[in-house]
């Protein structure tokens, strides 16, 4: 099972040799063992990249996630077929239905608010009674919109009165950046077991490629809040804190009574999702349990 996660942050030219990711800097090169890689982070665009090497690695089914001029994550290379038989897969994720769809993404509201709930109940937010209430509140499909009620007191909570996921600021730049990492690591789970990422359970948004990964990667976003949160940020997202943030893949967290990484229980779960949409029972769903 691959388990690095490699970051290029400096000008270099990678290629593919003998099983090898190899990396040329100007002074130096170095090798990483190919099949060991589950994310590739290009943060650098004065990088280049050979055509055999980018194969190898869509072959090997590695998240491939390129970084923008100001080093934040823009694009991700995702394989046309991830799986020998994606056709039956898609065909299957066609198929499900609302009734189904609508119970797994109220379990899926209800596991991202107590994870919430415990967020708050670490730094002692009173308030984080009010978010377990609103678990035994989800209706089938959220109807009651306990997930949008619960962020504005959560966010309001961890962040301050004044706070607003909608600023232009540096907490959230280092949320939304948290965020995109983990959202490419279930696209590529997503991806590896056959399905496609644009059609979602509740995100139906037709200019979002993603929606089936912003469905499933709910219930992690605290994560990235509370590492957020520890870090009182109040200047630019730079280098370090980035590599911290991506690095939240190596988290130690524990599922179905075994304790891994975030990286390899993301694998897990994601299957555990489509198994319940498949056979319409949302308590197939294998939830990852992690500390904060």
């Amino acid at each position: 099972m691959s388990w690095r996660v490699v970051v290029i942050s400096s000008r270099a030219k990678l290629e593919y040799k003998l099983g090898y990711l190899v990396i040329r800097y100007t002074e130096d090169v170095r090798k990483v063992f190919l099949p060991d890689i589950s994310v590739l982070l290009i943060e650098n665009t004065g990088c280049s990249i050979t055509a055999a090497l980018l194969q190898k690695l869509w072959e090997n089914k590695t998240c491939i996630i390129f970084c923008d001029d100001k080093r934040n994550p823009g694009a991700q290379l995702m394989p046309y077929y991830g799986s020998h038989d994606t056709s039956i897969k898609v065909a299957k994720q066609i198929s499900w239905t609302e009734s189904a769809k609508s119970k797994i993404w109220a379990r899926i509201v209800k596991e991202k608010i107590y994870r919430q709930y415990t967020c708050l109940y670490q730094f002692n937010r009173k308030t984080s009674e009010k978010l377990f209430d609103y678990i035994d509140e989800i209706e089938d499909g959220d109807k009651t919109n306990r997930e949008g009620h619960a962020a504005k007191v959560y966010f309001n909570s961890l962040f301050g009165l004044d706070f607003s996921r909608t600023q232009d600021n540096f907490i959230n730049a280092s949320l939304n950046y948290g965020y995109s990492i983990i959202l490419s690591a279930i696209c590529r789970e997503i991806v590896s077991i056959g399905c496609i990422t644009q059609i979602g359970i509740f995100h139906k948004n037709r200019f979002n490629e993603f929606n089936l990964g912003c469905d499933l990667m709910e219930p992690f976003r605290p994560i990235v809040d509370n590492y957020v949160a520890k870090s009182r940020i109040t200047d630019e997202l730079n280098s370090e804190r980035k590599l911290e943030l991506v690095n939240l893949l190596n988290s130690d967290v524990r599922i179905t009574g075994i304790k891994t990484s975030l990286l390899n229980a993301l694998s897990i779960y994601v299957k555990s999702v489509i198994d319940a949409l498949e056979k319409e029972d949302e308590q197939l769903i294998k939830f990852i349990d992690y500390e904060f």
